[in-house]
């Protein structure tokens, strides 16, 4: 066995489609990439709230060039689109790779599967040790299941149905 992750399958024309033992190699860096992602997340959410903030106190002045806080607020407007271009990439490069990011909060993420013939999810959640739930590409979190003991799911139909 390599030390490398896999490399999930790629559907012609579609997305990756990972297999539960590609997905859990992936988690560690996945892992690491969303709590930095969260943390950009949490500093853009604290940036826009300070530019809403200017904006209602000062309207439309707090654009003029010789207004007192035009260098905060440029400095503030540069960071927020600064760091919605790198969370927008980085979430983009994941989609590429057949990874969805649901929530950089709570780091749900869904990686896309074959399961009983269907296109389906394999769902993880930062914190969660491994990959244990899958759900049809129509439902979320509330309707994600657990694998079936044997550690994958069966790409072809079997007499359970998603």
């Amino acid at each position: 066995m390599t030390d490398r992750p896999r490399r999930a399958r790629r559907l012609p024309g579609g997305p990756k489609v990972w297999t539960v033992e590609e997905a859990n190699d992936r988690i560690e860096s996945l892992t690491d990439l969303l709590v930095g992602l969260r943390s950009w997340a949490v500093r853009l959410r604290a940036i826009l709230g300070e530019l809403g903030r200017l904006r209602g106190f000062w309207g439309t002045e707090i654009g003029s060039p010789d207004h007192p806080d035009g260098r905060i607020h440029l400095r503030l407007e540069a960071e927020r689109q600064r760091l919605t271009r790198r969370i927008e990439d980085e979430v983009q490069s994941l989609f590429a790779e057949g990874i969805e990011v649901k929530d950089l909060d709570t780091g749900l993420v869904d990686f896309y599967t074959r399961a009983f013939g269907d296109m389906s999810y394999l769902c993880w959640q930062r914190g969660e040790d491994q990959v244990g739930f899958y759900h049809a590409l129509t439902e979320g979190y509330r309707h994600r299941r657990p694998i079936p003991s044997a550690g994958d799911l069966p790409s072809t139909p079997t007499h359970h149905s998603v």
